[in-house]
This record gives C-alpha cells, structure tokens and sequence, in this order.
C-alpha cells in the first residue's frame, strides 16, 4: 500500500485582538492633535470674552467683593461720555482712512516690484524691514521727527516754509499717525499682493495685450478681479489692525490732543488700568467686539460677491 501522504500540520485559530482599526487610529490622532490647541483657544481667547461680557454688566470694583449686577447701566453711561464718543469716531478715522491708504500702497509696491527683473529680493527686503521692527521704536523715531523742533520743522525752515505743529495740531495728529501705521504695515500688504500677483496666469495678459487692451485694461479687467480673494483678506486683516490701534498712539500722542487722536482700545486702557472703571471698560471691550465683528461680515459678505469690472 502506498503511504498515505502527510499533510501540513493545521494551526489552530487565533482569534484577532479586538482594537482600534488604523482609519479610526488615524482619526483619534487627528483629533488628539487637534484638542490641544483648541482648548488653548478656547481658554485664552473665548472664555476672557465671556467674562468681559459678565463684567460690563456689572458694577466691578476690584477692592470689594460684591459686584452688584447692573444690567446695561455701564453701556449707557459709555454712550453718554464724550470721550468714549470721541475715541469711537477716531477709531473710525482710522479704518476709513488707514485700510484705503493701506491697500493702494500695498498694491502699487506689488505692481511695481513683479514689474522689476533685477534686485526685486533686496526691494521686498527694504519694504519689509519696516513691519518687523519694533511698533514702539518706530512710534517714538517718528515722534522725534515731529517734534515742534525736530527734523521735519528743520527742513521745513531750510525750504523757506512754515513750521508746523504736527503732533501737536488736533487736525493733523490723528493724519500724521495714520501715515506712521501705513508706512509700517506695508511691506505684509505687499507680500500679500506680490502672492497673489504670482499666482495669475502670464497667458490671460499675453491674450489681452494681443487683443490691443493697454495696461490700464488688463489691470482692470484682469488683475483686479482675479485678485479678490488677496483683496478680501487684506481688507479684514487691516480693518480689524486699525480697529484695534493702540501703540503708535500712545508712544506718539498719548491721545492727544484734545482727545484727537485717542483710539478706543487707549480709552479702554485708560478706563481700566488708569480710573480703575472696570465695568464701563469691559462694556467699551464688547462694543469693540461687535464693531470688529459686524464689520468683518459685513466685508466679507460684500467684498466675495462677483465684482463686474
């Protein structure tokens, strides 16, 4: 008889350990990831928002224990104080002046740097330095400038005109900080504009300038629109940079004069830390929050609708 032939001995079954497949792996270390940070968020910047919500609606003396609540008393007496109305219109001063003057200088560097071949690294570099320097270096070089005899009068006395006040001139001050803000800040505009002017196709103007459209067609036509997407974020990132001024006033004017320059995250500070009026600077905190956040759905909402050019 032939030998029956000897089979492969038969392992027995295992049964496989019970455990986390790798997409769900995947996601809890995703998500472990993420956790951290947003608890950090969430303790740094939501819960202080919170809370200066329940002390504007409280009378908040820091050497007593009882804080009495008292409904919107803080905000109607914040609306009826002059200088919260004057810090309230210069804030605006700012943004309606500052974030226009922000963009189109912005833009112009950018234009006129993708227009140069030789040195553009050296140019970006000069342009950029401004907006990594100290705010308070700058604030004070500028206020010694200005000084009533500093090197603008000087010049001014050798070219033959009149000194002028500058920062001590209520109508000029509040222009003069404006300018001082612009000059540091552009170098990010333009960072921001030379991405976005990288990213437009060269053949969109090799087409356009073959149809016979001059430079001012196809910077209409072409590079405006494909640029409004940098063109939303730069307005909402510099709307909510001068919605929240505070430096360059106080190294350079102190909010003076006459209240002038006096921007309401100063008044707010001056309300806190300087007459101790925590409630009313915590209900000027939340009227600065809902301005920073209606306007920035506001320009959101209008800046991505479809612009005919």
């Amino acid at each position: 008889m032939e030998k029956a032939e000897s089979l492969p001995a038969v392992k027995p079954e295992v049964a496989a350990p019970k455990g986390l497949s790798v997409k769900q792996q995947r996601y809890l270390f995703i998500y472990g990831c993420l956790i951290v940070p947003l608890i950090f968020f969430i303790t740094i910047r939501i819960a202080p928002i919170l809370y200066s919500f329940n002390i504007s609606l409280r009378e908040w003396d820091m050497l007593s224990e009882d804080k009495p609540f008292v409904g919107l008393a803080n905000f109607v007496t914040l609306f009826q104080d002059e200088v919260f109305l004057s810090a309230l219109r210069n804030t605006f001063v700012y943004v309606l002046v500052g974030v226009p003057g922000q963009l189109i200088a912005g833009l112009s560097i950018a234009l006129l740097l993708q227009s140069i071949t030789r040195f553009r690294g050296l140019y970006r570099a000069v342009y950029f330095i401004p907006y990594v320097t100290s705010i308070v270096a700058v604030s004070w070089v500028f206020r010694w400038i200005l000084m009533r005899n500093g090197i603008a009068n000087a010049l001014f006395l050798e070219l033959g005109l009149s000194p002028q006040l500058f920062l001590g001139s209520p109508s000029q001050a509040i222009y003069l900080i404006i300018l001082v803000i612009i000059w540091q800040a552009v170098g990010f505009q333009m960072l921001i504009f030379l991405a976005g002017l990288q990213h437009i196709p060269t053949l969109y103007y090799d087409a356009a300038a073959i149809d016979g459209a001059g430079a001012w067609q196809r910077f209409r036509h072409i590079t405006l629109p494909l640029l409004n997407p940098v063109i939303v974020f730069s307005v909402v990132i510099g709307s909510i940079g001068f919605l929240q001024t505070f430096t360059q006033v106080l190294s350079m004017t102190d909010g003076g004069p006459l209240n002038s320059t006096l921007s309401l995250v100063l008044h707010i500070y001056n309300l806190a830390f300087k007459h101790f009026k925590m409630g009313e600077a915590a209900a000027a905190t939340v009227v600065l929050f809902a301005f920073i956040l209606a306007l920035s759905l506001l320009q959101l909402k209008l800046l991505n609708k479809k612009i005919e050019y």
